[in-house]
């Protein structure tokens, strides 16, 4: 799912992960998913789609994806499939 939003393989996103990358730097070197755009809804009561800086918008595409897949969601519906 991960992998899907931002182009980054898993020996990639264990990198990030030793590093300690911050989501700023990730999302910077990240190849974020075409149909990323296709990601709506609330998290937190914040519509995803109306977040209006691009950094604060990928983290919450990211959220909305994790609490999809938290709430039991088929994977092909949470990678938009």
């Amino acid at each position: 799912m991960i992998a899907w939003l931002t182009g980054f393989d898993a020996i990639a996103l264990a990198d990030h992960l030793a590093a300690g990358t911050t989501f700023e730097q990730f999302f910077a070197e990240a190849s974020v998913n075409p149909h990323v755009s296709l990601i709506t809804g609330s998290v937190c009561g914040v519509k995803v789609q109306e977040v209006e800086d691009p950094l604060m918008r990928n983290i919450r595409y990211l959220d909305k994806l994790v609490d999809e897949l938290a709430q039991g969601k088929a994977m092909e519906k949470i990678l938009r499939a």
